[in-house]
């Protein structure tokens, strides 16, 4: 993959997303979309994680995150933050993070 126009974002969805397969349809999104990151549970009972990726990609997938995830899921809403230009991806992979 070329370095240019790639975007990092961090994220975090509230709601009922824990228990119901929200990381795992999180990767799967992720890598069929070709990103990379990771997804983890949080102990305040979100789901926190990164992405990186093409900018068209990245916002592809922030939409999901806001609106579709897990089909027993039951998103309130999603935060997006320290969205940054990277020059290369920082992750080889889209990984779930047991904490």
């Amino acid at each position: 993959m070329s370095c240019e126009d790639l975007l990092s974002v961090d994220y975090e969805v509230f709601g009922r997303v824990q228990g119901v397969f929200f990381r795992k349809f999180t990767q799967a999104e992720a890598k069929k979309l070709a990103l990379v990151g990771w997804v983890r549970n949080t102990e305040a009972g979100t789901v926190e994680g990164q992405l990186q990726g093409p900018g068209s990609k990245v916002a592809e997938m922030q939409s999901w995150l806001r609106t579709t995830g897990s089909p027993q899921s039951k998103i309130i809403k999603a935060e997006f933050k320290n969205e940054k230009i990277i020059k290369c991806l920082e992750h080889s992979t889209f990984k779930v993070v047991r904490s």
